[in-house]
């Protein structure tokens, strides 16, 4: 009875029900005893000790020793602190798998028994608490978890499986210095790239994915203001530049407001904003510091040459001479990420056949997060990618929210915490439904 039934399963989901051999299991149920085993103190491991973008030394190692373990042929500093693991099974497809592992600038207030306590010094020299509060301990951890497992199940599938580390997510910058340090000149071009990020906004559980964009563009875009000093009793003998500033950051929200089709979304804020020492002295200098989103690349050109006109244009209606307008940098930057439409079909019905109806919602983009994942799968690289969410919030939590209870704290919060048992699992399982089904044995 039981193989007739088997007879209408794909090879997937197969493989996915016999992971023992002769000791018949699921692979959910092999994961769930490896995270009892091996993948919670891990877990712990890494959130008591997270680390600044490139500066992820002590994580590196301790992946790169994981992966080794884990019987992968590894390399360790590609783009800085980048890890890459390679696990060769015969002929197939090369997939890459990524997980980030940078921590950020924030102390912890979660209240949680393994609370990071840590500092870090930055490369601006500053000591800064540091706290993974966007969930980049999750993704290490399973990713030490999906290659366990495809270790232990290699006559069901075929191919060669790229791990990579990936440092500095959070300043979208980490991908592209692995990239100019030739990772697919040094590694192989993949066939398929796959990702994916815990979320605060999704119950445990649930895996979620679109057909095409995940995650808006970023740009972090600096303008200096210059100005003439002078005494705060006299400002006509000088050149404001905290007023020209203070234009320039309200014109520039007309950018969205007046020159972009309302239904063409953008987003410009200012979230930096320096000048001056003391109540009677008028600066010479003002420092704004913004981030940009958009959902396109031509939206993106756009909204990178209107801040710069508005800064430039303000400055001369403040007389300002011309060698001493204000500048505008864009310091860093990552594209949109968009899934390969047709491999991104492809997944979302294995997450559905994997988990059920009630396991997976389609993706809908309620913010302009961003990710720079996307410089594994630009259009010029030709590799398909597919980047999903993997839910992190007890659905009781929801829950007590609507009910007037605490509010589910957001990624980057100081309270940010997601359910780690429930988010591990749960993305190491999807991470091997979609290798299973990508690369079946020969």
């Amino acid at each position: 009875m039981r193989k007739t039934m088997m007879l209408g399963l794909s090879a997937a989901a197969l493989a996915w029900t016999q992971v023992a051999g002769a000791q018949e299991a699921t692979v959910g149920e092999a994961v769930a005893a490896d995270y009892d085993a091996h993948l919670e103190d891990l877990f712990v491991h890494f959130h008591e000790n997270p680390e600044l973008s490139f500066l992820e030394t002590e994580t590196a190692a301790r992946m790169a020793s994981e992966l080794r373990a884990a019987g992968l042929e590894v390399t360790e500093g590609v783009g800085g602190t980048g890890v890459v693991g390679m696990m060769r099974n015969g002929e197939g497809p090369l997939i890459l798998l990524r997980a980030d592992m940078d921590g950020l600038p924030v102390e912890e207030k979660t209240g949680l028994p393994y609370a990071s306590e840590a500092t870090q010094t930055g490369q601006d020299g500053a000591v800064y608490p540091v706290m993974h509060a966007c969930g980049h301990d999750v993704h290490i951890t399973s990713m030490v978890g999906t290659a366990r497992r495809l270790a232990a199940m290699r006559d069901a599938w075929s191919g060669t499986l790229m791990f990579v580390v990936q440092p500095a997510e959070e300043r979208v910058g980490g991908a592209k210095a692995m990239m100019a340090d030739g990772l697919y000149d040094r590694f192989g071009k993949p066939d398929y790239a796959l990702a994916f990020h815990v979320t605060t906004l999704l119950p445990t559980g649930v895996v979620s994915a679109s057909e095409r964009i995940m995650y808006s563009s970023a740009d972090s875009v600096e303008i200096m203001v210059p100005g003439v000093g002078a005494h705060g009793a006299a400002p006509h003998m000088g050149r404001d530049p905290v007023y020209i500033a203070a234009q320039i950051v309200t014109a520039l929200q007309s950018i969205v407001s007046r020159e972009r089709p309302p239904l063409s979304p953008g987003v410009i804020t200012v979230g930096s904003f320096h000048a001056g020492t003391k109540h009677n002295i008028i600066s010479d200098r003002a420092d704004l510091q913004l981030t940009v989103r958009a959902n396109d690349e031509a939206t993106r050109a756009q909204l990178l040459e209107s801040i710069e006109r508005i800064a430039v244009n303000i400055g001369r209606a403040h007389g300002l001479a011309d060698d001493m307008l204000p500048v505008m940098t864009v310091s860093e930057g990552t594209p949109v990420t968009n899934n390969d439409p047709a491999l991104a079909r492809r997944l979302n019905a294995v997450m559905m056949e994997t988990f059920g109806e009630d396991g997976f919602l389609p993706y809908e983009q309620t913010t302009m997060g961003a990710e720079d994942f996307s410089y594994f799968v630009t259009e010029d690289s030709g590799v398909p990618g597919y980047y999903f969410g993997v839910g992190g919030t007890p659905p009781e939590a929801f829950a007590a929210a609507q009910a007037g209870g605490p509010p589910v704290p957001s990624h980057h919060s100081p309270l940010f915490k997601i359910a780690p048992r429930e988010s591990v699992t749960r993305g190491t399982e999807a991470m091997v439904a979609a290798v299973l089904d990508l690369a079946p044995p020969g």
